[in-house]
Parts: C-alpha cells; sequence; structure tokens
C-alpha cells in the first residue's frame, strides 16, 4: 500500500527524495493516548513503507496529554537508523493473502 500524495510531504535525505504522513485523524486507542506513528516511503517509486513509533501520544488526543508533533529533522533520523538496520524501501510489499485459512478439525459427538 503507498501513501496517499495528498496529506504525505516531501523530504530529501542524503540526496534521496522521501514521503511520509501521519494519520489525518487519530485511532481510538491514539485518541485515549496511544502512541502516534507516521509512514515514509520513496517518493518516485514506492515500495516497502516504514511506519515509526514516535512513543509519544498525537497533539490531538482526547485525553489533552502534553506531547509534540513529528518535525522533519524526527523522519530524517528515523529513515536514516532504518536504512542502517537494512529497511530496504526498494522492495515491494506482499499482497495481502486471500486464502483463507482451514479451520482445524473438530470432533463431533452427538
Amino acid at each position: 500500500m503507498t501513501l496517499p500524495r495528498r496529506g504525505s510531504r516531501r523530504i530529501t535525505v542524503d540526496g534521496t527524495d522521501y514521503r511520509w504522513a501521519v494519520r489525518r485523524k487519530p485511532t481510538y486507542s491514539q485518541g485515549i493516548g496511544a502512541t502516534m506513528t507516521f509512514a515514509v516511503e520513496l517518493a518516485e517509486r514506492p515500495g516497502a513503507t516504514l511506519v515509526v513509533d514516535t512513543g509519544r501520544p498525537r497533539p490531538d488526543n482526547w485525553l489533552r496529554l502534553a506531547t509534540e508533533p513529528v518535525r522533519p529533522p524526527e523522519v530524517a533520523e528515523a529513515v536514516r537508523a532504518a536504512l542502517a538496520r537494512g529497511f530496504d524501501f526498494t522492495v515491494p510489499p506482499k499482497p495481502p493473502s486471500t486464502r483463507r485459512a482451514r479451520r482445524p478439525a473438530t470432533a463431533r459427538t452427538k
């Protein structure tokens, strides 16, 4: 899955262009204080998407917990850390499985 162009921001990290975005609205768990995430992918030929957990709540959380927004230097740092750990942005994402797992056999008794 690729990031929508609308609502995403461009950033250049070490000469490579990326797009990143934070979800427009919080999920229910993020609304009550769960940690905020953002996604990063290559700008020109999207492949794998890096999802980064910030470890802090969203600024628009419903409990009004103190926090900070995601800033471009934090995104650049996350991209560099992922690349250092071997993350490959060019790998195409795997399609979701359409095959349903079989139910385990159960014994029927009357």
